[in-house]
């Protein structure tokens, strides 16, 4: 369902993906053992949540401030590459989907990077 009220940065496909990410994680979260909750879980969970927050905070601000947030994101994407990889060496999710995570960080880091190049171009004009 859309919703009424419309806030620009919700159109970037780079968000988007971001916010897929991020329930996917969250899906993926659900089923890890309890006494993971204040540990693993609640990193893998908030650095996925980084991400799409990141993009969005930044996305209202100056191009220079909006890169630097790029950059909170990117790490964060990449923060979500060792808790998808601690979370299949625990066993806590299948190798199939550490493979489909970091298929998706992938193709996240590589849009935060683009995204990053593009306002630099933007920047030096």
């Amino acid at each position: 369902m859309k919703s009424t009220y419309y806030f620009k940065f919700e159109d970037l496909k780079i968000y988007q993906k971001a916010i897929t990410f991020g329930e996917s994680v969250n899906g993926q979260i659900n089923i890890f053992p309890k006494e993971e909750t204040y540990r693993l879980a609640s990193q893998f969970i908030r650095a996925a949540d980084s991400i799409a927050n990141n993009i969005a905070e930044g996305s209202a601000s100056s191009d220079a401030n909006f890169n630097r947030y790029l950059q909170i994101a990117w790490d964060s994407a990449h923060e979500c590459v060792v808790c998808s990889t601690k979370a299949r060496l625990r066993g806590f999710i299948s190798i199939e989907q550490d493979e489909h995570n970091r298929e998706n960080i992938t193709e996240l880091s590589k849009m935060i990077s683009s995204y990053k190049k593009y306002l630099k171009t933007k920047l030096n004009k």
